[in-house]
């Protein structure tokens, strides 16, 4: 790893490591269908994704035409949601093209990499068990490990920590990759180099997120870091 830049890489889950709108469009429009609220299309739920699944649900709600619903019904439709996600977790969620390769590429330089997810940890486990990627990883932290979700910086300053780095001292030695500003504002936040990627789930230009660098494939990453470092 002498010449690598970095000792630790974080990454988001959904849009990032894993295209995972499929599963998620199946399980928000089975709980609009519930409610009598129109589904809605995959570009669309691509643009709620990274929030976690209550906001997810909501914006999803708002994007349907659908008038505002009270707390009480929105969280009776959050628990028809992640029963069915639950139930139907890696149906079609796949890592993205090149991901794996990068993950390899990781291993072989001894960077210890981890998942910091706005997805309950709960979900997060049971999808990267099911797709083989659980034990490649130093941690997860979910949206519900903490006290505090993204953007906020302790997520990834805990991740830094439990993958036996100093929060403070080695921010400078860490990369955070993110599709949306939950994950570059903590990265940022947190004193790391940041990499968007342009193929996640974007709430927004990938060229407003302001990352270090941006990527549009996973083949990519490596390099790039190199050139960061």
């Amino acid at each position: 790893m002498r010449d690598f830049p970095f000792a630790y890489v974080g990454f988001d889950l959904d849009g990032t490591l894993v295209d995972t709108a499929d599963d998620l469009l199946a399980a928000t429009n089975h709980a609009l269908a519930s409610a009598d609220i129109a589904p809605l299309s995959n570009a669309q739920i691509r643009t709620v994704i990274g929030g976690g699944a209550r906001m997810m649900l909501q914006l999803g709600i708002k994007l349907a035409g659908a008038p505002a619903v009270s707390d009480e019904r929105l969280d009776s439709l959050l628990i028809t949601l992640l029963a069915h996600y639950e139930a139907n977790i890696a149906v079609h969620s796949r890592p993205f093209e090149g991901t794996l390769a990068a993950l390899d590429a990781l291993d072989a330089m001894g960077v210890r990499y981890a998942v910091v997810t706005n997805k309950r940890e709960h979900y997060a486990r049971l999808l990267l068990d099911a797709l083989g990627l659980t034990h490649r990883l130093a941690t997860i932290i979910g949206g519900d490990t903490l006290a505090v979700a993204k953007p906020d910086p302790i997520t990834v300053q805990t991740m830094i920590a439990r993958c036996g780095g100093d929060p403070v001292k080695d921010a400078a030695r860490t990369a955070f990759i993110g599709d949306s500003h939950f994950d570059i504002d903590a990265g940022r936040a947190a004193g790391t180099t940041t990499v968007a990627c342009s193929f996640g789930y974007m709430m927004q230009p990938v060229e407003t997120l302001n990352a270090d660098a941006v990527i549009n494939h996973f083949d990519e990453l490596v390099p790039r870091l190199r050139r960061l470092g």
